[in-house]
């Protein structure tokens, strides 16, 4: 699960500039090397299945279909057959439920054609959004349902009222000095880039609970965003759990395609789409500064999104649920290989990030 990291390049470093009126200050304009914002591509992705011998068996399989945040994608079934399309809030799902005999080799899965934005909420200054009090009272709703503890039966992967998150989240709250929630949001996120190292675990059999991430101080992707929600869950911020691919070029002719996630948090007002607003917490860059321009409130054309959490524990599971299978003989064997292949890659848009002396975030 890597990140794509933007080189920097700074243009014309000027001093800080208090300005008279307002005493507002005025940050130097930072200008980044320009990296693809518009990109085309088509993706296949899901399982392919194996069986040998001869009997019965059962293969369900619950797969995501692929949206994006400013863009279009459409997508067709790699099989077609028992299936059925089924949507759980916002997200739809095709459900294989396969009854099978024998050898065969097939694919389940989908295929799409993706065009992509990158989509960057453009003032870092909090403006235009609302505090933490305002959104309780006006989003009740929302307030109730990504501010909760999710989980399974017995593991608590998010959770805003153990007292380690508590304390840090509060400990944040009163360095922060504000009730605005795009700026607490923001000051969360340096805390868990300055505390928490982005490390995968690959001999580690599923994800790791928030809880587990803070004593280890390293997680991945998944860890990493279970630990940034439940912070912001603990000043009442509402946030929530993005599950798809990220893609990555390889400047060599080849681009691939790694599960990944993120996180949304909402921030109300006119602040992001809807009041959402999006965050990489698995991003890598050289610090702290980088991490909020290019990754605070910003979601790449790198970026497909599969699933968003809905807040409750039935729909946290569907994240945590893949492939599973039957067999009735003792001779029949089943074998799934997963697979994600990226075709047709094409750059329509190249620009640059430019954090103006306002500091606020343009293409250009």
């Amino acid at each position: 699960m890597k990140k794509n990291i933007w080189c920097l390049c700074i243009a014309g470093m000027l001093e800080l500039v208090v300005l008279l009126s307002g005493c507002e200050l005025v940050f130097p304009p930072t200008t980044y090397e320009a990296t693809p914002t518009k990109i085309s591509y088509n993706i296949s992705y899901g399982y392919r299945v194996n069986s040998t011998g001869e009997g019965l068996y059962e293969i369900t399989y619950w797969c995501d279909t692929p949206e994006v945040l400013v863009g279009t994608s459409t997508y067709s079934l790699l099989f077609n057959y028992e299936y059925q399309k089924k949507t759980l809030g916002n997200n739809t799902f095709i459900h294989w439920n396969i009854s099978g005999k024998n050898e065969q080799v097939f694919e389940l899965g989908i295929t799409a054609q993706v065009e992509v934005d990158s989509y960057l909420v453009a003032d870092l200054n909090g403006a235009d959004v609302l505090t933490i009090a305002e959104i309780k009272e006006r989003h009740p709703e929302i307030v109730s349902r990504f501010t909760r503890v999710q989980g399974n039966e017995t593991i608590r992967f998010i959770d805003p009222h153990n007292t380690a998150i508590t304390t840090i989240a509060d400990g944040v709250l009163i360095g922060a000095k504000t009730n605005n929630s795009f700026l607490l949001a923001k000051s969360l996120f340096v805390w868990l880039k300055q505390n928490i190292k982005y490390q995968t675990h690959p001999g580690e059999e599923g994800v790791r609970q928030d809880l587990v991430t803070l004593h280890e101080k390293q997680g991945d992707c998944d860890d990493l965003s279970f630990l940034y929600i439940s912070l912001c869950r603990a000043l009442s911020i509402p946030a929530r759990f993005i599950r798809g691919y990220l893609l990555t070029d390889n400047n060599d002719g080849t681009v691939t395609a790694t599960a990944h996630a993120w996180v949304e948090v909402f921030v109300g007002g006119s602040g992001g789409l809807n009041g959402w607003i999006p965050v990489e917490t698995a991003c890598v860059t050289s610090s702290i500064q980088i991490d909020i321009d290019q990754n605070f409130g910003v979601d790449s054309a790198f970026h497909l999104r599969l699933f968003t959490d809905e807040g409750n524990n039935e729909s946290f599971a569907s994240t945590l649920s893949g492939i599973s299978y039957v067999i009735h003989e003792s001779n029949q064997i089943i074998t799934l290989h997963s697979f994600a292949e990226i075709r047709n890659y094409h750059v329509l848009e190249s620009q640059k990030l430019v954090i103006t002396v306002k500091n606020t975030r343009i293409y250009e």
